[in-house]
């Protein structure tokens, strides 16, 4: 039952245990106090009877009629309060106003608790050399009563304040834990995607921070949902213009060969159909130059290729499929010089990192060879351990010394996606562009293998 209250319901649940439990306990305290009263009054009363009686009883001797006179003294005393004074053997006890049950008359639970039994003294007398006694009751009723009023009257008192204490506290934590169902809902919010949401920060100071700290947590999350759908917009864009490049060199370079590889088989049809014996000299030119559409060919098919897909990245690593990559490159454009200086990767870089490292280079490459008309690129990839036992990282630079970017050129899409991996990663990627041409720097940290 505790694990099912709310922690309004466990604040209300405690107080209310605390109040009783404090109330009780004054209660107990006042009915344990409450016999020691009683007797200590018994005590007094009984003593100041006792010497009241041996002051009267001497002068008995002296009355006319002693006898009558002490009927009359103790009918007098019968009316005291708090006891009752007879004489020994007689058969009729004058009843004491404060035996009678009336509505102040504690109960008998209480009676037999605070004071179980009558305390009675004999006190000896001697009229004319007659010995007589004279029995002194004591008659705690009305002391009793009284403290039992006591009780009721605090219990009363107590109760109002214990139960007006408990609904101002009831009130105060009520507005004190309001925060908490505005919490909730805004949590509620949130979690079905209202990142907008937001909580008006109250309460306590610790449930103000906490508030505060949800509102910067939406905030947070909001931003990262929004560029997570801009990086798929990115990602589809990027997927498209690849596509489109991809249609165009197709298109563009292979459209050609496949035309000059017809004609030149064509060309060698018709010779064999003519009825008479080709030449050699006409089937080696014709033969030379399918051979050289189908080397171009070839070329051609393997950088398409290697835009798709890295040949032998896994199978020979980083370093190897980088010298692939830059010799294919200084085959296509001998006119410009590439200088290399690419590390050794450990072994556990993670084909994700090499897969970014080999794309950075090539997109770099690309924008070099395509754009910044260079007659000199450098590509430098080196290997940097953690910092304070954190994943290592590669070092990648790629230089040109073309024309540089103009002051309001904005990234391409290749680049930009390239970025948005590499921040994904957890690393960076800077493209510094001046006089002396275009600089590409990223670090990319070492992940793991899929």
């Amino acid at each position: 039952m505790w694990q099912k209250l709310s922690l309004r319901g466990r604040i209300n649940l405690l107080l209310a245990l605390g109040l009783t439990l404090g109330l009780a306990i004054n209660i107990a305290r006042l009915v344990v106090e409450a016999g020691p009263r009683v007797r200590a009054e018994d005590q007094s009363v009984i003593r100041l009877a006792r010497e009241f009686v041996e002051t009267i009883v001497p002068g008995l001797n002296e009355a006319a009629d002693p006898e009558a006179r002490l009927n009359q003294i103790v009918h007098d005393l019968s009316k005291l309060r708090h006891v009752s004074i007879t004489r020994q053997g007689d058969a009729t006890v004058a009843e004491h106003s404060g035996d009678s049950g009336d509505e102040r008359s504690p109960p008998a639970w209480f009676i037999a608790l605070v004071h179980p039994e009558t305390t009675t003294v004999s006190v000896p007398i001697t009229i004319h050399g007659k010995p007589q006694s004279l029995l002194i009751t004591s008659h705690p009723n009305d002391e009793m009563a009284e403290i039992w009023d006591g009780i009721v009257t605090q219990l009363a008192v107590s109760s109002a304040l214990a139960i007006a204490l408990f609904l101002v506290t009831i009130v105060v934590v009520g507005r004190a834990l309001a925060p908490l169902q505005a919490l909730s809902q805004t949590m509620a919010s949130i979690e079905a995607g209202h990142y907008g949401s937001r909580v008006e920060p109250g309460g306590t100071p610790e449930l103000a921070a906490i508030c505060a700290k949800l509102n910067h947590l939406a905030g947070a999350l909001g931003e990262a949902v929004e560029d997570k759908r801009r990086l798929a917009e990115r990602t589809v864009s990027l997927q498209d213009m690849e596509r489109k490049e991809i249609a165009r060199e197709l298109h563009d370079e292979f459209g050609p060969y496949l035309f000059t590889l017809r004609a030149h088989a064509g060309a060698l049809m018709r010779l064999s159909e003519d009825g008479r014996t080709p030449t050699a000299d006409a089937l080696c030119k014709h033969g030379t130059a399918i051979m050289e559409q189908i080397n171009a060919l070839q070329q051609f098919n393997r950088r398409i290729l290697e835009k798709l897909r890295p040949v032998g990245l896994a199978e020979l690593g980083l370093r190897e499929a980088l010298g692939v990559l830059l010799r294919l490159w200084r085959e296509s454009r001998p006119d410009v010089t590439i200088d290399a200086n690419i590390a050794s990767a450990p072994d556990e870089t993670g084909e994700v990192t090499d897969l970014t490292v080999y794309r950075i280079i090539q997109e770099a490459l690309t924008n070099a060879f395509r754009h910044a008309d260079a007659t000199a690129v450098s590509v430098t990839v080196e290997q940097a351990a953690g910092m304070n036992g954190s994943r290592g990282c590669a070092l990648v630079r790629v230089s040109d010394n073309g024309r540089g970017l103009a002051p309001d050129h904005k990234l391409g899409f290749g680049l930009t996606g390239m970025r948005e991996r590499i921040l994904a990663l957890g690393g960076t990627l800077n493209v510094v562009s001046g006089n002396g041409g275009v600089t590409v720097e990223a670090v990319v940290p070492h992940g793991s293998h899929h």
